[in-house]
């Protein structure tokens, strides 16, 4: 009987071999778990101290729900956490990110549905071009955006002699700017599940374009748009680098005025504010993909 052919390079390299599958396998376990804890690490001990009874927002003194109580009194006007500022900047932020989810889930399924169901020349380079806010940085989108309002701004006053400021109305532009893009993944992604078999079947039977859409295209679609609609809110309620180049006086939303107190001193209630909003984007977010799995499921 012949011997076993051996490995090229012997034994030495099989035992290499073996231990780079080894080192393969437990870096495939190390590095998720290490990534995990770099990014919730943080936010866990921001949550803690949140319940700290110290005014320090670093050394431990005790639990405590009193911050939490000083915040929702502060919405109650009966707080001495600064109350008419913080409620001003909640409203302001739920004002903009209501308007601009409108916005955005309008023109974002449109968009979803033209490049989905249409056909027509630069759709491809048009889709393409359409992902740019998801893809280019946030300081970029926002110095831009500032840019591009200043020189529409000095258009108009050498034009019309009407003098425009940031506002509300540039804060609500620029939302809606960068979150149509996320909405109309969000809401292809959902499409793409879709037969449009059911759609041609709806015309075959006598209904025109508006009637198909209403009563087969956009019953089996609202699992994605209100998926969608969720995930603008809470992008637009958490956004403060893009907030924070297109906004004007008497328009700081809350992310803002978290912003404006770490500048001047850390406040405990700071850790409660920061949970609280964690909290918030958490909930969306999980309803966001539990109706996105739902319609899949569909």
């Amino acid at each position: 009987m012949t011997a076993p052919a051996k490995a090229p390079g012997g034994d030495a390299a099989l035992r290499r071999d073996l231990a780079a599958r080894r080192a393969g396998r437990w870096f495939m376990w190390v590095v998720p778990i290490s990534a995990f804890v770099f990014l919730w690490v943080p936010i866990a001990v921001l949550v803690v101290f949140s319940f700290n009874d110290g005014a320090s927002v670093s050394v431990w003194r005790g639990a405590t729900l009193r911050w939490y109580e000083n915040l929702f009194g502060a919405l109650g006007g009966e707080g001495r956490f600064q109350s008419d500022l913080l409620l001003q900047a909640v409203r302001n932020s739920l004002v903009v990110a209501a308007v601009s989810t409108v916005v955005a889930t309008v023109f974002g399924t449109m968009f979803a549905l033209a490049a989905a169901r249409g056909r027509f020349p630069g759709r491809r380079l048009l889709d393409a071009l359409f992902y740019l806010p998801v893809v280019i940085p946030d300081i970029t989108m926002g110095v831009s955006l500032a840019v591009f309002f200043r020189i529409v701004f000095e258009l108009i006053l050498q034009t019309t002699g009407v003098r425009l400021v940031s506002g509300f109305g540039t804060i609500v532009i620029a939302h809606v700017a960068f979150n149509v893009a996320y909405v109309a993944i969000v809401v292809r992604a959902r499409l793409a599940t879709m037969d449009p078999a059911l759609e041609e079947a709806a015309r075959d039977l006598g209904a025109n374009e508006l009637q198909t859409f209403w009563r087969v295209t956009f019953p089996m679609l609202a699992p994605g748009v209100v998926a969608a609609a969720l995930l603008a809110f809470t992008l637009s309620l958490d956004d403060f680098v893009v907030t924070f180049f297109t906004s004007g006086v008497g328009t700081t939303t809350l992310p803002l005025f978290v912003y404006g107190l770490l500048k001047q001193r850390v406040p405990p209630e700071i850790n409660a504010v920061s949970t609280l909003m964690i909290l918030a984007s958490l909930v969306l977010v999980g309803a966001s993909l539990l109706l996105q799995r739902r319609g899949a499921d569909r």
